[in-house]
This record gives C-alpha cells, structure tokens and sequence, in this order.
C-alpha cells in the first residue's frame, strides 16, 4: 500500500519559515546540497524516532500550497490511474537527479497531491547543446536531445 513519504512547505520568506517552525515543532531544517534554494527538514516522532521528512520551498505562484508526496512503485503508471480516475496531472513526471522522480497531480475533488518514485538512477533529460530541462514542451521536434531554443 502507497503511503505519504514527504511533504513541501512553499514559502515566502525562507529564514521566517525556518525559524517558526523549527521553534513550534522542534524540526531540524538544512540547506540541501545544490543549486535550487530547498531546505530540508527533519521530523522526530514522539519516541525519538526519525519521523516523516520534508521541505521548504520558495512559493511560486500565490496559489502555492502544502503538498504531501506519495510513495509509489512507479510515477508513470500512477500518472495514468490519476488521469483514468478523472484526476489531472499538473506537474509532469521530472526527475531530481540521485534521487527519484516526482509528479504533481489534482484529484477529483480539487485537492493537490504529489506521485514519489524513489530511484538513485533518476536523471534529468537535458538539451545536449545549452543543458535546459527537456519535457514534451520544450523538446525540439527535430531531434529530441536538443531544446526548441537550439
């Protein structure tokens, strides 16, 4: 059975974030190692055992909200349960290179939720000339290793 394995946390302002809630819930919160300004966090259950992990963000769009992240085999036969079930698929499967691969979906009842694949193979496709994420809008139609900027 598919469990909730990670939740993202967009925020504003990253240090008031950090402050909140590492002083309300006691969660351990670190730079992540990369060029993207995440942060990840560190829960502890009760009993002293490493509980569910997280993240802060910098939110995107106003509309930006929690969004819990759910553990399964594999992202792309669930892109396709979520769509069959009438559900719709927002943020394409995209891979975060040593670390799996995510997808961010809506349900029927309008409620956003993340697919999470673990795979320490993950890699992103990238254009072989300028390095830019490729994804099925931004592949050239020409020859699908470069972008349609190259």
């Amino acid at each position: 059975m598919s469990t909730i394995t990670h939740f993202i946390l967009p925020t504003d302002d990253m240090e008031r974030a950090k402050k909140f809630y590492s002083e309300l819930f006691d969660w351990k919160i670190e730079k992540f190692p990369g060029p993207i300004d995440y942060y990840a966090i560190t829960t502890t259950a009760e009993n002293g055992e490493e509980g569910l992990g997280g993240g802060l963000v910098k939110r995107e769009e106003p509309q930006d909200t929690i969004v819990n992240y759910v553990d399964v085999p594999s992202v792309d036969e669930h892109i396709v349960k979520v769509e069959k079930l009438g559900g719709k698929v927002v943020v394409p499967k995209t891979a975060i290179p040593g670390i799996g691969y995510a997808a961010v979906c809506i349900d029927t009842e309008n409620n956003t939720f993340g697919l999470w694949e673990c795979d320490e193979d993950a890699k992103m496709n990238q254009c072989e000339s300028c390095g830019m994420p490729l994804d099925e809008k931004t592949t050239s139609k020409f020859d699908d290793r470069y972008c349609i900027h190259c």
